[in-house]
C-alpha cells in the first residue's frame, strides 16, 4: 500500500497553516490526509467560546473556526480526503466530536492528542472515531537549544527503547488505533510493533525529502509534511508518472 501522504496545518509552507487558504494548497498538491489543530477560545474554559483552528494562543487572533473548517472541508472539493484533527488540550473532546457528526466527517476523520484521557474520552463518545496518540508532548523542539540539545537527545534513545511495548499495550487495550510519532523517535523496532498491534504510524513533521525518502522504504503508513510538494519528488511518485 502506498504510504500515505498528509498535509501539516494544511501546506503551511505554501499557504500559512490552519486556514481554508493552507487546506486548499495541500488538496492542490494530491494529499490524502490534511492535518489541523483545534484549540477551544478559553484556555481555562474548553466548554466555552468558539473552536478555533490553531496550534497555540499565541495564534488565535483571527483564526477561522472549527465550523468554518469543516464546513470547507465537507466541501465536494475535498471528497476522498480524510482529516486528521489534532486537539492541543483536554477538556473539549465532546464538542468536537458533535462538530464531526453535524458534517458528516467521522468515517473520514481521525483525531489524535497528546493526551491519552482525551482518546479515552473520544473512545466513550463515538467507538467509530480512529483515534492517534501523539508522542511526545513538546512546545519546541529541544534538540535546536544547546543548553537542552543533549539532554533531548538522551531522552529522545530512552523514548525509542520503551515505545515500541508501549504503543502496542495502548493499542490492544483499544486506547488508540493509531501512533503519530516524531520522526526522531521512529526506528524499524517501532515501525513492526506498530503493524504487530495492527495498527497505523505516522511520522512528523518531516519537510526533508530524503527523509520522506527514508520513512517510506522503513514502511510507515504516512508522513505529514508542512510542504506537500515534496511528495512528487518520491520515486515512488516517478514511477507510477511513467
Amino acid at each position: 500500500m502506498r504510504m500515505r501522504r498528509i498535509g501539516h496545518k494544511g501546506a503551511d509552507l505554501i499557504v500559512p497553516g490552519n486556514t481554508l487558504a493552507s487546506f486548499d494548497a495541500a488538496l492542490a498538491y494530491g494529499v490524502d490526509m490534511i492535518e489541523f489543530d483545534v484549540l477551544p477560545e478559553f484556555q481555562h474554559e474548553p466548554a466555552k467560546g468558539r473552536l478555533l483552528l490553531a496550534h497555540d494562543y499565541e495564534h488565535v487572533e483571527n483564526a477561522p473556526t472549527f465550523e468554518q473548517g469543516l464546513a470547507h472541508l465537507a466541501s465536494t472539493p475535498f471528497d476522498g480526503v480524510e482529516l486528521d484533527v489534532d486537539l492541543k488540550l483536554p477538556g473539549y473532546e465532546d464538542r468536537v466530536v458533535a462538530a464531526l457528526r453535524e458534517h458528516g466527517l467521522i468515517d473520514r476523520s481521525l483525531i489524535s492528542s497528546n493526551w491519552m484521557r482525551s482518546l479515552l474520552v473520544l473512545r466513550q463518545l463515538e467507538p467509530k472515531l480512529r483515534l492517534g496518540w501523539s508522542v511526545p508532548r513538546l512546545r519546541k523542539d529541544p534538540t535546536k537549544a544547546w543548553l537542552t540539545k543533549l539532554p533531548a537527545y538522551a531522552g529522545a534513545a530512552y523514548v525509542r527503547l520503551k515505545l515500541p511495548s508501549a504503543v502496542k499495550v495502548h493499542m490492544a487495550a483499544g486506547r488508540c488505533d493509531a501512533l503519530m510519532v516524531h520522526w526522531r523517535l521512529v526506528s524499524s523496532r517501532l515501525v513492526r510493533a506498530v503493524n504487530e498491534a495492527g495498527g497505523e504510524i505516522y511520522v512528523w513533521t518531516v519537510d526533508d525529502g530524503r527523509r520522506i525518502g527514508r520513512l517510506e522504504k522503513l514502511g510507515v503508513t504516512g508522513v505529514i509534511t508542512n510542504d506537500p510538494r515534496l511528495f512528487a519528488q518520491l520515486p515512488s511518485s516517478q514511477l507510477a508518472a511513467e
